[in-house]
């Protein structure tokens, strides 16, 4: 069983870990693994690369990433599961998509941003999207 887990470094993010870990270990498949992706758009510090270079700004994301992966990767280490990270930079809901198609994973999980649905409608949400574009089956947990 491969799991794709998206992280932002959220509760319900952490919580989507410790969801995967469980249906990894729960599983009787000979291939488990779990890979977090953490997304981060880039499009609001386009601006800002004209200032601090593109390396700058690259620099900043992964650090962010890393910071928000730790809780994380901790739990999995913690757990003996065997698992990848990867990072990505670009549209969230279109990168996490694209894993998951290239990859082939078996399932995608994600945790809720707890926003109302009315905010949802007016401005979508990363999970409708990737529900939206992957074949795999997609676990949101709150």
């Amino acid at each position: 069983m491969k799991i794709l887990v998206a992280s932002d470094g959220s509760k319900n993010a952490l919580r989507a870990v410790k969801f995967a870990i469980a249906q990894v270990k729960g599983s009787n498949l000979k291939t488990k693994s779990i890979t977090l992706i953490s997304v981060h758009d880039d499009a609001g510090l386009r601006h800002a690369k004209s200032f601090v270079g593109s390396d700058a700004i690259t620099d900043y994301l992964r650090e962010l990433s890393d910071k928000e992966l730790k809780p994380a990767i901790k739990a999995l280490d913690d757990s003996g599961v065997k698992h990848s990270m990867v990072i990505k930079t670009g549209h969230v809901a279109e990168e996490i998509g694209k894993l998951a198609q290239k990859e082939k994973f078996d399932m995608v999980v994600l945790g809720s941003k707890g926003r109302s649905a009315l905010a949802d409608l007016l401005i979508g949400s990363v999970a409708q999207r990737v529900i939206a574009t992957v074949n795999q089956p997609v676990v949101l947990i709150k």
